[in-house]
Parts: C-alpha cells; sequence; structure tokens
C-alpha cells in the first residue's frame, strides 16, 4: 500500500515541479532568452503553430533575440503573435529578420518580478501539499476501516510527509535560484 502512495506522490509533486518550472522560464530575467516564446504560437496557413517551429532563433548578444523566419511571409504574422502576446516585447523587422530588444530591467521591475516568482513557488508548494493531504487522508481511512493498523498509519503519514518535505526544498531551491538570477545585473 506505501509503494502505491509513494508512487503516486512523486508522479504528482513531480508534476507540480514541471509545472513551477514552466512558469518560471517565462519569467524576463533581462537576457535575451528564447524560451520566452515558447507559449507563443503563429498562424500558419490556417493552424498554430509555436514560434521556434516556424523560424530560427538566436541570441546573438546578451539582451537581443533574433528570430530568422523560414519563410519570409511569415515576418508580418510573427511579428503579430509576439505583440498580442502580451510579453511587454517589442518585436523590430528589417524584412529578413525579427530582432527583439531586452531592455535592462530596473530595480523595482526586478523586485515585482520576485514577487512573482515567489507566488508561482507557493502555487507549486500548495499543490504539494495538497497531494499530501490526499494521500494522508487515503491512509486514514485505511485505518478506520481497520486495512492497516495505527501504528502503520502514523509510519505511513510520516513517510508522506518525508517525501513532501523533499519536494518543498526542491521548490524552494528552483526559486531561489530563479530570485537570484533575477537580481544579478
Amino acid at each position: 500500500m506505501i509503494d502505491d502512495i509513494k508512487k503516486v506522490l512523486n508522479e504528482s509533486m513531480e508534476k507540480s515541479l514541471k509545472s513551477l518550472s514552466a512558469q518560471l522560464t517565462k519569467v524576463r530575467t533581462g537576457r535575451a532568452n528564447p524560451s520566452v516564446l515558447d507559449g507563443v504560437t503563429v498562424d500558419y496557413y490556417g493552424s498554430q503553430t509555436p514560434i521556434a517551429q516556424v523560424g530560427q532563433m538566436s541570441t546573438p548578444e546578451a539582451r537581443l533575440l533574433q528570430i530568422q523566419p523560414f519563410d519570409k511571409g511569415m515576418i508580418g504574422e510573427i511579428e503579430k503573435a509576439i505583440i498580442n502576446s502580451n510579453l511587454g516585447l517589442t518585436p523590430a523587422n528589417d524584412g529578413n529578420l525579427i530582432r527583439i530588444n531586452f531592455p535592462v530591467l530596473t530595480e523595482d521591475k526586478r523586485k515585482d518580478l520576485v514577487k512573482t516568482v515567489k507566488k508561482h513557488g507557493e502555487d507549486a508548494k500548495i499543490a504539494i501539499r495538497n497531494v499530501r493531504r490526499d494521500q494522508n487522508d487515503i491512509v486514514k481511512k485505511s485505518e478506520k476501516s481497520k486495512e492497516i493498523s495505527e501504528d502503520d498509519s502514523k509510519k505511513f503519514q510520516a513517510e508522506i510527509q518525508k517525501v513532501t518535505d523533499t519536494f518543498v526544498a526542491k521548490v524552494d531551491d528552483m526559486i531561489a535560484n530563479k530570485e537570484k538570477e533575477l537580481m544579478t545585473i
């Protein structure tokens, strides 16, 4: 029984970590990073296609992201998609390339981004704690129905707490790393 519970715990909590990681990649750090555009799609001849599949992205400089469309007729569509994505990015095109300049973040903007990152981290911790609660409920129901003893119930709940603590520590590490990255000029 505890093996099944641990398996569910690890899978569910791992999903929370992946979700947090995806959210953190979308937070701008003042440096050009192609992953900022991961969620942006372009209308490519009637179907929504990720920008990475309609052009080659590169970072020739620390604060410059460059997109070379595979089809030059898509420049306008890519530019429109970036503007409509509400990422606060302003693309500029010269007919062949789209350039996105990442401005230097002000101290206030950095602090706001740190607050956002911490909120994402807290949301991930809440999701992890919800998984813990659900699994503890299963253990308690098993104890009530006399499927397991009270001692086993306490032991299982302690193991569930250990797994939870491990994942909460991973979330804290991810948040600390992102905060350090944001506050580094």
